[in-house]
C-alpha cells in the first residue's frame, strides 16, 4: 500500500512537467516567407531584383523560415501567390512569424503604395490601379491574423519609367502606418529613390541580408544597423526606412554564450546611443541621427551642426520626411480643405498631383475659396531652404544637381565592419525553371550563430540543416556539393542534404571519396529533371505559380519544342532583359536547344534513325537520288531513308522503281489519306511491264501519293519481320515486284537486315528496285500486260549471302488485317483506283532447285 501511494504521488509530480513540455511544444514558433524578386519587365529589365530575392531567401531559409519564392510573375500570378501565402500564414497558427519581401518596380498613387507586375502597362496614373498590387490589400489582412509578428520588406523605391503621360506620379513610396504587430520598411525614405546598383545585389538586399545573419541582434537592430550600411555602401545615395508596431521580442538568430566578445560592449554602446545629440561628436552625431531616423533627430543634428558638411544632406532628409508626413495626414482627412491646406504647403510639391486627383474626385475646385479651414499639422511648414528639394521631381540624395559631400563612414561602436565573406558576393548561377528563384553559393553563419531552439524546423530545408557549412547547388548534376567548416567537401543527393543528419559536418576525405562514385556514376541511370531538382533546392514556388509552370511546361512539346534530355542543363534559359516571361501573353517557351519552337515539319527517316523508333515516312515528289533510293515527303531540309538504318529500327516508306521508255502500270494510290494506298495493298500484286526495261536508261522517281503527315498509311508498320523483295538472276532486266503480305505480318527494312534477323537478299551488284505508290496515270497510257510477269527465284535464307552495301530501299508495309481479294488484272486496278485493298494469297516463300517463281493470275506458282 505504501508503495502505491508514492507511485501516485511521483505520476502527480510528473504532471507539470508534462504540461510544460506540451506548452513548449505547442508554442513552437513556426517561421513562414514569401520572397518575389520582378527583374524581367516588359518596359525594361532590372539588373538586381530576381538576384536581391534569392539572396534574402536564402537568409531566411538559415533562419528557420518555410520560404517560397517566385521571380517575375505577371499580375494573375502575383495575386495568387500573395493569396496562397495569406492562406499558408492563417494555417501556421498566432506563433507564427510573417516575412515577405518583394523586390522590383513600385509606384505610389493617392497615399497607395503598389508593386508592379512584370507585365504591367502603365502610360499615365489612371492605369496604375488596374496594372498593379495595391500592397495594402495584402498587409491589412496579414495584419489582421494577429500573428508573433509580420514583417514587409518593400525593396521597390526606384526611379520607374511609368506614367510619362498626364500628370506626373510622385516619386519613390509613400508614407504609410502600420497595423499593430506588423513592421514596414522601404529601401529608400518615403518620397526618395534609390539609385540602381551596379554590382550582382542591390545594396539594400546585401546589407539586410547581413544583418539578419547577426546573431543576438533584434529586430529593430536589424534594419537600424541595415540603414547605415546601406548608407555607407552608396555613400549616402540612399537611406532605406522602416515604422514598426511588433511588441514581441524577435532575433532571427542567436548567438551562443561562447561567442567571442564584439569589439565594443553592448553596455558601451547602449550609453553613447542613449546620449543627446549635441553632446556627441559630428561624426558620431550624423551616425546617431541616421539609425535613430527620427524628423526630431535630424532636426536636433541641424540644431548642433548647422553648417557642418552634413547638414545640407540631413537637411534634404528632413524635407522629404517632413513633406511624406504631411501628405500622409492630409490624405487621412481626406477633405477639400485638408488638400487645399497641403496646397497652401506645397504647390509644387511631390503629391499636388495627387491633391488635384482627390479634388476632381470630391467634385471640388481646385483653387481653395477665399475663407477656408485649414487643417493643422502637427508639424510647422517647411522652411525655404527646404523647398528646393521638394521641388524635384524624383528625390534622389545623390543628384549632382546638390553636390552632397559623402558621408564619413561610421563608427566601429554603432556599425562594425562587414565580415569578409559579405565584402564582395559571387553572382548566383542562373535559375533553371521557369519562376524559380536563382540560388547564390551559401556562405555559412559563424559557429556560434545558429537559429533559435524554439524554431519550428522548416521541411526539406538544405539550407537550415547546414547552416554551418558552404552549400553549393549543382542543378546540371544534381547534387550538392557540402564543405564543412573544417574544409572537408562532401558531394550528396538533394535527398540527403535536406536531411537533418547531414547538418554535424561533411564527411571526411575518405568518405567523401565513396560518396563521390555514386555522382560519377549518375549518368547511367536514368537522372531526373533539371527544374525540379532545382525547384526543390531553392525556395519552393507558391502552389497556384507552381502549377502556373507545370503547366507551361506541359505545353511545350506541344508548342513544337523538344523536351529537354533529363538532367540537361538547358532545361529553361533566363530570359533576356527586357523581354517579357517566357509563356506570358502568347510569348512561346525557349526551347532547350534554341532552335525555334514552330512545328516540325514531317521529314523522312535521317542516316542516323534512333534506334527502336519507327517513323513513318508519306511519299514525295521526286529528288534529286538515285534510282536507288526511296522517295522522300516534302521537308525542311530534303533528306531520304538512308542505307545505313540503325539496328532495331524499322522505317518503311513507298519504294520507287526504274522508270521504262514504256509508261508502265502502276498501282494506284488511294484517293483518301485515310485509305491505305493500293500500292501497298496486300491484295493488289501489281505487275510492271517496264520490269525488263534497259538498265541504260535514264530511271526516274514517281512520286507517291501525297498523304497527311497526321494519318499513316498503310506503309507503317514498325518493327515487322518481311521478307525482302528477291531479285533477278540477271542484273540487267531486275524484275521489280511488290511482296505481298501476309495477314497480320509486319515489315522489316529491306535487305539492310539488322544482325541475328533472317530475310532473302539479292546480290549486291543488283539492288532491286522497288514500286512506289503513284496516282494513276491515265487509262489509255497504260499498256495491258501479254504474259505474266517471271518474278526471280528467291533464295533461301540460309544461302543467302549478305551484301557487303545493303540496298537502301525500304518496302511497303502492309494492313494488319488485309480483308480477301480477288486477283485483279494491271489494267483494271489502274482503271479502279478507288477500288478496296485486296489480299492476295500467301507466296510460297521459295521454289524447288530448277525451277523458278511466276504470277500466272495474280497467283504465285513455282515452275
Amino acid at each position: 500500500m505504501p508503495r502505491i501511494r508514492k507511485l501516485i504521488a511521483m505520476a502527480f509530480a510528473l504532471i507539470p512537467l508534462v504540461l510544460v513540455f506540451a506548452a513548449s511544444a505547442a508554442r513552437a514558433e513556426k517561421r513562414v516567407a514569401l520572397v518575389v524578386g520582378n527583374a524581367g519587365y516588359q518596359v525594361g529589365a532590372l539588373a538586381t531584383p530576381a538576384n536581391d530575392a534569392g539572396l534574402i531567401a536564402q537568409t531566411l531559409q538559415a533562419a528557420g523560415f518555410d520560404v517560397v519564392g517566385a521571380r517575375d510573375l505577371d499580375q494573375d500570378s502575383l495575386r495568387r501567390a500573395l493569396r496562397d501565402f495569406l492562406e499558408k500564414a492563417t494555417a501556421a497558427g498566432p506563433d507564427t512569424v510573417a516575412f515577405v519581401y518583394v523586390s522590383g518596380y513600385g509606384v505610389q498613387l493617392e497615399g497607395e503604395n503598389y508593386f508592379v507586375p512584370v507585365d504591367a502597362k502603365i502610360a499615365r496614373d489612371a492605369d496604375v490601379a488596374a496594372e498593379a498590387i495595391r500592397m495594402s490589400d495584402y498587409i491589412r489582412p496579414l495584419g489582421a491574423l494577429k500573428l508573433k509578428a509580420s514583417i514587409v520588406v518593400l525593396d521597390a523605391a526606384r526611379a520607374n519609367p511609368f506614367a510619362k503621360s498626364g500628370p506626373p506620379l510622385a516619386g519613390g513610396l509613400a508614407l504609410v502606418e502600420p497595423e499593430p504587430g506588423v513592421l514596414i520598411a522601404f529601401n529608400a525614405a518615403p518620397g526618395t529613390v534609390a539609385p540602381e546598383g551596379q554590382g550582382p545585389y542591390g545594396a539594400y538586399a546585401q546589407a539586410l541580408a547581413e544583418m539578419l545573419r547577426e546573431g543576438g541582434l533584434p529586430l529593430a537592430g536589424v534594419f537600424d544597423r541595415a540603414r547605415l550600411r546601406v548608407n555607407d555602401a552608396t555613400k549616402g545615395a540612399e537611406v532605406p526606412w522602416h515604422a514598426s508596431k511588433v511588441e514581441t521580442s524577435l532575433v532571427f538568430f542567436e548567438r551562443a554564450p561562447d561567442a567571442p566578445p564584439p569589439a565594443v560592449s553592448n553596455q558601451q554602446t547602449a550609453a553613447i546611443r542613449a546620449r543627446p545629440i549635441r553632446d556627441l561628436a559630428a561624426q558620431e552625431a550624423y551616425a546617431a541621427v541616421l539609425e535613430r531616423d527620427t524628423l526630431d533627430g535630424y532636426s536636433e543634428f541641424l540644431t548642433a551642426y548647422p553648417d557642418d558638411p552634413m547638414a545640407a544632406r540631413v537637411r534634404a532628409i528632413v524635407a522629404a520626411r517632413r513633406e511624406a508626413i504631411t501628405w500622409r495626414r492630409t490624405r487621412i482627412v481626406d477633405t477639400p480643405p485638408a488638400y487645399w491646406s497641403y496646397l497652401r504647403r506645397y504647390p509644387q510639391g511631390p503629391h499636388a498631383a495627387d491633391a488635384h486627383r482627390r479634388l476632381a474626385f470630391l467634385a471640388a475646385a481646385f483653387e481653395p475659396p477665399p475663407a477656408f479651414a485649414a487643417i493643422a499639422y502637427d508639424l510647422p511648414p517647411p522652411p525655404p531652404e527646404e523647398i528646393v528639394y521638394i521641388r524635384r521631381p524624383v528625390l534622389v540624395f545623390d543628384d549632382p544637381v546638390f553636390a552632397f559631400a559623402p558621408p564619413p563612414p561610421p563608427p566601429v561602436i554603432f556599425l562594425a565592419p562587414p565580415p569578409p565573406e559579405f565584402v564582395v558576393l559571387a553572382p548566383p548561377p542562373p535559375p533553371v525553371g521557369l519562376f524559380v528563384l536563382p540560388m547564390p553559393i551559401y556562405r555559412p553563419v559563424p559557429v556560434w550563430v545558429s537559429p533559435p531552439a524554439y524554431v519550428a524546423p522548416p521541411p526539406n530545408n538544405v539550407i537550415y540543416n547546414n547552416v554551418h557549412n558552404t552549400v553549393v547547388v549543382n542543378n546540371v548534376t544534381n547534387t550538392v556539393t557540402i564543405t564543412n567548416p573544417s574544409g572537408q567537401t562532401q558531394t550528396v543527393p538533394p535527398a540527403v542534404a535536406m536531411a537533418p543528419a547531414a547538418q554535424p559536418a561533411a564527411a571526411s576525405p575518405q568518405q567523401a571519396a565513396p560518396a563521390a562514385a555514386p555522382a560519377a556514376a549518375a549518368p547511367q541511370a536514368t537522372p531526373a529533371p533539371a527544374a525540379p531538382a532545382a525547384a526543390s533546392l531553392a525556395p519552393s514556388l507558391p502552389p497556384s505559380v507552381a502549377q502556373k509552370a507545370a503547366t507551361l511546361a506541359t505545353q511545350a512539346p506541344q508548342a513544337g519544342a523538344q523536351p529537354s534530355a533529363p538532367g540537361s542543363t538547358a532545361t529553361q534559359p533566363a530570359p533576356q532583359p527586357g523581354q517579357p516571361l517566357p509563356g506570358m501573353k502568347g510569348q512561346p517557351l525557349p526551347s532547350p536547344t534554341g532552335t525555334s519552337t514552330t512545328p516540325a515539319t514531317p521529314t523522312t527517316p535521317s542516316a542516323a534513325v534512333t534506334p527502336g523508333t519507327s517513323t513513318p515516312t508519306p511519299g514525295s515528289a521526286k529528288p534529286a537520288t538515285t534510282p536507288a533510293q526511296g522517295p522522300a515527303a516534302k521537308p525542311a531540309t530534303p533528306s531520304s531513308p538512308s542505307a545505313a538504318i540503325t539496328p532495331a529500327t524499322s522505317s518503311p516508306a513507298p519504294a520507287s522503281g526504274a522508270k521504262p521508255a514504256t509508261p508502265a502500270s502502276q498501282g494506284p494510290a488511294a484517293a483518301t489519306p485515310t485509305t491505305p494506298s493500293a500500292a501497298t495493298a496486300p491484295a493488289t500484286s501489281t505487275p510492271q511491264s517496264g520490269a525488263r526495261a534497259k538498265r541504260k536508261t535514264s530511271p526516274s522517281q514517281t512520286p507517291a501519293a501525297k498523304l497527311s503527315p497526321s494519318t499513316p498509311s498503310a506503309a507503317v508498320t514498325p518493327a515487322a519481320p518481311s521478307p525482302a523483295p528477291g531479285a533477278s538472276a540477271k542484273p540487267a532486266t531486275p524484275p521489280p515486284q511488290t511482296p505481298a503480305a501476309k495477314p497480320l505480318a509486319p515489315t522489316t527494312p529491306s535487305a539492310a537486315i539488322t544482325p541475328g534477323t533472317q530475310s532473302p537478299a539479292s546480290k549486291p551488284a543488283s539492288p532491286p528496285p522497288q514500286v512506289p505508290a503513284a496516282k494513276p496515270p491515265t487509262p489509255a497510257a497504260l499498256p495491258a500486260p501479254t504474259k505474266p510477269i517471271i518474278a526471280a527465284p528467291s533464295p533461301p535464307p540460309a544461302a543467302a549471302a549478305k551484301p557487303i552495301t545493303p540496298p537502301p530501299q525500304i518496302p511497303a508495309a502492309h494492313p494488319a488485317t488485309p480483308p480477301p481479294a480477288k486477283p485483279v488484272a494491271p489494267a483494271a486496278a489502274a482503271a479502279a483506283p478507288a477500288a478496296a485493298p485486296k489480299v492476295a494469297p500467301a507466296q510460297p516463300k521459295g521454289c524447288p532447285a530448277g525451277k523458278t517463281m511466276a504470277v500466272v493470275n495474280g497467283q504465285p506458282v513455282c515452275k
